[in-house]
This record gives structure tokens, C-alpha cells and sequence, in this order.
């Protein structure tokens, strides 16, 4: 089963997607971000406060493809916080690619990630950078685009979709039963 958690900054995204996880005792927190200013270090800090102690926390700020795919075999559920950071990091580690090429590799990864947790319970968090105003520098138009082709393709592939808006979750997509 595949659940994406969408929603703006501070939405309250991160304490539902590990709402989701928190009844399962072998669950892989995948994080994206890197601690690379003091600032970013204490967001980081207050996360990990926040999940049980026996998780197992997998750093994995480009290659979430691997990280996915190695612990699968040994985990529940795979919590991916999130493809928003995932996504700024690749498109700097890959930042002499062309827009198509970019994006073609962003999305091979994430359908990598997708392969990888086959059989497994995965819950992806991502931001909505959509309703935003359009950015003014050409990178930002291009991480913004690339971003929305992202989440279009992971509430593609998901069974659930739920959208948080002042930490309240919509359920936008459910399982269709009966067919």
C-alpha cells in the first residue's frame, strides 16, 4: 500500500504521516534533509524527538531509491519525509542536466522508490508548492514544475492521498473497493 501526505509548511504532514506508521514496530523513516546550518540541525533535532526509539532513521538525501529498496526487506512500513527536500537535493546534485533530462531522472527514481517498497506499507510526504505564487528566478519555475510532476505521479501511484491543512487531513484519494 502506497499513502502520500501532502500539504503546505507546517501543515502538520510529518506527526500524520508517522500517525500512520506508529502501529507498526518495524518502520524505516527515510529522511531527505541535511543538517547544514544550526537552524536546519534543531528542525532536525525536534523530528527525531518526535518518533518512537525503535525506529530505524536512514539518512538518504539523494539516493531514496536505494534507501528504499536495501530496507524494504526488513521493515513494515517505509516513511519517506520527505520528496520536497529529496527533490531541492537531486536537482543540485544534478543541476548540469537539462529541465527533460532532470526530470526524467527524478522520476525514474521515484519510480524506483515505488518498486523498492513493493508489498510493503509506504507513506510519502511531500509539499504542495503548487498554489504558490510563480517563482521569479528560472530555477525556481523549474523546481516548481518538476515538483508538481512529482506529486502528480505519486498520487498516481498511491492508494491513499490525504492533503493537511492546519493539521487536519482531507482524504483526497481513497482505495476504490469492490473492483
Amino acid at each position: 500500500m502506497i499513502t502520500l501526505v501532502i500539504g503546505g509548511a507546517r501543515s502538520g504532514k510529518s506527526r500524520f504521516a508517522q500517525s500512520i506508521a506508529a502501529p507498526f514496530e518495524k518502520v524505516a523513516y527515510i529522511a531527505t534533509c541535511r543538517a547544514e546550518d544550526a537552524e536546519m540541525a534543531e528542525r532536525i533535532a525536534q523530528h527525531q524527538q518526535h518518533r518512537p526509539e525503535q525506529w530505524t532513521t536512514i539518512e538518504a538525501p539523494v539516493e531514496i531509491a536505494d534507501a528504499v529498496h536495501s530496507n524494504a526487506p526488513h521493515h513494515e512500513v517505509l516513511l519517506l519525509d520527505c520528496l520536497t527536500i529529496w527533490l531541492s537535493n537531486f536537482c543540485f546534485e544534478h543541476r548540469e542536466m537539462a529541465r527533460a533530462e532532470l526530470q526524467e531522472a527524478a522520476m525514474r527514481e521515484l519510480a524506483g522508490v515505488v518498486n523498492g517498497a513493493a508489498g510493503k506499507h509506504l507513506v510519502m510526504v511531500t509539499n504542495e508548492v503548487g498554489c504558490g505564487l510563480v517563482p521569479e528566478s528560472p530555477v525556481g519555475r523549474l523546481f516548481r514544475d518538476v515538483h508538481g510532476w512529482i506529486n502528480q505521479e505519486a498520487a498516481k501511484k498511491a492508494d491513499w492521498v490525504y492533503h493537511l491543512v492546519a493539521g487536519i487531513a482531507v482524504a483526497i484519494k481513497r482505495p476504490e473497493v469492490g473492483r
